[in-house]
């Protein structure tokens, strides 16, 4: 199982310029708050001095620290493999500047502090963004930590006033993934029951199986006291274990009291004051301890990992192929999106698109609504005789016949008031013009939506193909209305008496006068009532064979002019105003997001591929 941990380190590095958040990867995050002795046991761990020191946050951004076991450089001579030829027992790389290595520790610190203060400025400000750091040596076991910024509470200098805010979501973004332990470190000389770092872990590891506790400083408790309930475990409820160590005073800090002779201390501190619990304390015991669970941790998430990374993979892969390649023929190109965005339109009118729409009508088939719903209801719903008295249709009798009394009913009258009825089919005729119109303004969206990659990918084409088929209904608008116009018109043009299905004038006639009368009023005499009885049946007659004919021949008359005509004409109307040389690298520049989308996703795919072929590396005999 000692392959796990170096595996993961690699996944790391796979997963740093890419963004590590979108894998999970199981690690041991420490925690604790300021001036916890937090980078003493990391030191010392390491058994070197190596990290930044002073008051108030030290760690300003999340340090990334990979300890890699090597062979003393004597048995490396002795056996020919040199580690990467470095002439050193010990030696570190940063990943920011992989190819430099450093033999002297103290460089190791400056490095750190320069690369922090990069990106985070000298005001004490913290950046999530994390620092790796890789640690070769014969003195480490096989490890890696995260060493997060220490918890704070009050801003000091020119640090944002919500920094406590800042630290502790920074904190909670590592340790609220249910694949990293938890470190949490405390003083032994502070109450446990106000630990910041364990009351952080119990917010994300309520049951506290995911946490580790370590307690730093046991020196420095109060004389008369002893950390020996807690280091029972009877006090702070985790699972993992709780772990005494002995820090290294700032008097041997500046003393430069090397940390080996420290680890003599600690457990020469731990014999005489615990003796019963010193095999179980201690930092050498910490370190074999986290190299323990760190590496179970791995084999028991490495099934689930390697799941998550092949969905990804397949995810990412379909991402990539929708955002397109990139253009090798522009020509080709802007004639294939042309192309497809008019069958795509032409197709939504017909039916046959290939998605579509379940939520309302769409197309085609709100245009059939429209001419068979809306229109022929809104028509139906006209009567004949709305706004016909008979005081106005006598009058229209009187008026055609001048000042000689008439024998019969004057047809005049019957023209005049049917054509006045007749024209009131106009206005709703148009209105269904209009309504058509807008659908093919929407279908354009429509076709935009389902093409949104390709469209999204060159904006000003976008515009260019949204402008040039609004124009071809701009024009066609006008064209369509004076037809049905026209229509109208023409039926106002000839009234014919004489057609099939309108009724005989001389049987109306006989029907009125063999039919009961009302009695003569005091307006109208019983003739009177008669031939405006006559014209009202005449003239609702007529009106029902232009209302059926009209009924008919609108939405004909849509569909050639309108309908039929950008359907025949869209494509070449595009290719005409669109596919020009002049225009190619206007239309096919892609929007910046677009390209920026699709580098990412490249690279995301190509740091998934690596990730699978390196967990796939791993034998199932390296797991037990």
């Amino acid at each position: 199982m000692e392959t796990l941990i170096p595996v993961i380190n690699k996944l790391q590095e796979i997963f740093h310029t890419v963004g590590a958040e979108v894998i999970q990867l199981p690690q041991i995050a420490v925690v604790g708050s300021q001036s916890s002795g937090k980078s003493s046991v990391l030191e010392s761990i390491v058994g070197r001095d190596f990290l930044p020191r002073g008051s108030g946050i030290v760690t300003r951004r999340p340090l990334i620290l990979q300890l890699v076991h090597v062979p003393t450089l004597e048995e490396r001579r002795r056996t020919a493999s040199g580690e990467s030829g470095v002439q050193a027992d010990e030696w570190a790389t940063f990943l920011h500047c992989k190819h430099k290595t450093f033999t002297d520790f103290s460089e190791i610190r400056q490095e750190i502090e320069i690369e922090t203060e990069r990106t985070t400025g000298t005001n004490k400000g913290i950046s999530p963004e994390p620092l790796y750091l890789k640690i070769y040596s014969p003195h480490v076991l096989n490890l890696t930590l995260v060493d997060l910024p220490g918890i704070t509470k009050v801003p000091v200098g020119d640090q944002p006033d919500d920094i406590e805010v800042q630290v502790r979501d920074m904190i909670l973004s590592y340790i609220s993934n249910p694949n990293c332990l938890i470190l949490a470190v405390t003083a032994a000389n502070t109450d446990m029951a106000t630990s910041e770092a364990l009351k952080l872990a119990r917010d994300v590891d309520p049951d506290g199986r995911r946490t580790l506790a370590v307690i730093t400083k046991l020196d420095l408790m109060d004389a008369g006291t002893d950390a020996m309930d807690v280091l029972m475990g009877r006090v702070i409820p985790v699972k993992l274990g709780i772990i005494g160590v002995v820090n290294r005073s700032q008097h041997d800090i500046n003393s430069n009291k090397s940390i080996s002779e420290s680890l003599q201390d600690e457990q020469g501190f731990l014999q005489k004051k615990y003796p019963s619990l010193a095999n179980r304390n201690g930092t050498r015991h910490l370190a074999k301890t986290l190299n323990r669970l760190l590496m179970h941790h791995i084999r028991d998430c490495l099934p689930e990992l390697k799941t998550r990374v092949n969905v990804l993979t397949a995810q990412y892969q379909s991402v990539l192929q929708s955002y397109g390649q990139p253009i090798e023929d522009k020509n080709a190109t802007l004639l294939q999106i042309i192309t497809k965005f008019a069958t795509e339109y032409c197709n939504t009118i017909e039916g046959t698109a290939r998605n579509i729409e379940t939520s309302e009508l769409c197309g085609g088939a709100r245009m059939c609504y429209i001419f068979h719903e809306t229109f022929g209801r809104t028509l139906e719903s006209i009567d004949p005789l709305a706004g016909l008295t008979m005081l106005d249709i006598l009058t229209a009798i009187r008026n055609a016949t001048g000042p000689r009394p008439a024998l019969f009913v004057p047809e005049v009258s019957f023209e005049l008031l049917v054509k006045r009825q007749i024209k009131r089919l106009e206005e709703p005729s148009l209105r269904c013009v209009e309504l058509v119109h807008e659908e093919l303004q929407r279908i354009i969206q429509h076709c935009s939506t389902y093409n949104t990659q390709e469209l999204l990918r060159f904006p000003k084409l976008h515009e260019a193909i949204v402008e040039v088929v609004t124009g071809v209904l701009r024009r066609r608008l006008p064209i369509t209305n004076e037809m049905v116009h026209n229509l109208v018109a023409i039926e106002l043009a000839y009234i014919n008496t004489k057609h099939p299905d309108f009724i005989d004038t001389a049987l109306v006639s006989a029907s009125v006068s063999s039919s009961k009368p009302m009695p003569a009023t005091r307006k109208l005499s019983q003739r009177e009532q008669r031939d405006c009885e006559v014209i009202r049946r005449l003239i609702k007659s007529y009106f029902l064979i232009v209302r059926k004919s009209i009924q008919d021949s609108v939405p004909k008359t849509v569909m050639h002019f309108l309908v039929n005509y950008v359907k025949d004409h869209l494509q070449s109307e595009l290719v005409g105003q669109l596919y020009k040389p002049q225009l190619l690298d206007t239309l096919l520049t892609e929007s910046e997001d677009m390209a920026q989308q699709r580098n990412e996703a490249a690279n995301m795919l190509k740091a998934l591929q690596k990730a699978s072929q390196t967990i796939s590396e791993i034998r199932e005999t390296q797991l037990w």
